[in-house]
């Protein structure tokens, strides 16, 4: 199980994150389409949190599966296998992998419930193996590493009931993918039909089958998500790796970790939490602390963490101080980067967990 985590990847979007899989003989990342529904442009976190931009490529939204893919990428693990004649029995084990509330990677043990629950208009895999928000377009393994299933939901306010897509669903859904011809666009499936179209319509173009306009319709970025973007971009940062959910953004600048986010629906904040506190010779490092003048922009220290901090108001984006703004939330990501290094030279300060080794 330990070789799993590197065929399982975080997905982050503008909305929150969920969980998303490869299978052997496959480049395409699996996950649910409720997880990238809004977006057709995706960070996707490995292992070693390194991030890629990946296409939504194909979504079908009542089986709640879509296919990511990322340019250049080669899947080179097979840990996780497909086999189309696995059995799947009530109460043998099962594994839930994938990254829960956005946390790092995650296996969850259970028991199979029931092998076909009923739920809607389709059959699911039931298991009361711990499902949190986040595992959703996670893999269900058996403990050779085979996919039982994909993990998509949970009962509000029920323990030990969450529920997967079966592996027979898919094998499908790749299959019929595979036959596609232009499959490097945008590709809703008729679930009537099995018929795939890359042009906005209210109905299949095959069949004739009601479609939710919905399934098209990116989410439109707030005034706020705007602001910030330009500020990553920049940095030369692509938007798309720096979002971390709604309103809330986190990525390294060089070694230092950034985040910036909504404050009390009043402030824009943006924060590094860049060295540990030494263990000796303390005091020199908080005089410095004290006395020296990082303006616009506050040192300060929590739970033993050395932070470079900025805050400004949400109403002065609307202001003639908004490029300032935007200047600042910049070169704080600069700054931070300079300090961390800075404090670890002439104060003997650790870097924090949260800071990224270079190389």
């Amino acid at each position: 199980m330990e070789n799993i985590r590197k065929s399982v990847f975080k997905i982050i979007t503008a909305s929150g994150t969920g969980s998303g899989f490869v299978v052997s003989g496959h480049n395409l990342i699996i996950t649910n389409y409720h997880v990238v529904r809004g977006e057709k442009i995706v960070a996707v976190e490995d292992f070693k949190k390194d991030r890629s931009v990946a296409n939504v490529i194909m979504v079908n939204p009542e089986v709640d599966l879509a296919f990511l893919q990322i340019d250049g990428f080669e899947n080179r693990q097979t840990d996780i296998s497909l086999q189309e004649e696995i059995i799947i029995a009530n109460t043998q084990r099962i594994f839930i992998n994938g990254y829960p509330f956005g946390m790092p990677y995650t296996i969850t043990e259970g028991i199979v419930s029931s092998v076909s629950q009923p739920m809607g208009s389709r059959n699911y895999i039931q298991t009361d193996a711990a499902v949190n928000p986040g595992n959703s377009g996670g893999p269900m393994l058996n403990e050779a590493g085979v996919l039982i299933g994909v993990t998509t939901s949970k009962f509000n306010n029920a323990d030990n009931v969450g529920f997967g897509i079966k592996h027979s669903d898919v094998i499908k859904e790749l299959n019929d993918f595979s036959l596609l011809q232009n499959t490097a666009v945008y590709n809703v499936k008729c679930n009537s039909c099995d018929n795939y179209s890359n042009q906005e319509s209210e109905f299949c173009i095959n069949c004739g089958n009601n479609m939710d306009i919905s399934i098209w319709e990116e989410f439109e970025k707030s005034h706020f998500a705007q602001f910030v973007e330009g500020a990553l971009q920049d940095l030369g940062i692509n938007p798309v790796l720096g979002r971390a959910g709604r309103d809330f953004w986190e990525f390294h600048q060089g070694s230092a970790l950034i985040r910036i986010f909504v404050f009390k629906r009043d402030y824009l904040v943006a924060t590094s939490p860049m060295n540990n506190l030494p263990k000796q010779n303390i005091q020199e490092l908080l005089t410095h602390l004290l006395e020296k003048n990082v303006e616009p922009y506050n040192l300060g220290v929590h739970n033993n963490q050395i932070y470079l901090s900025y805050r400004a108001h949400l109403s002065d984006l609307f202001t003639d101080n908004a490029e300032t703004i935007k200047e600042n939330l910049k070169n704080l990501a600069l700054k931070a980067d300079d300090l961390d290094n800075f404090f670890a030279d002439n104060f003997g300060c650790e870097m924090s967990i949260e800071s990224k080794e270079e190389y």
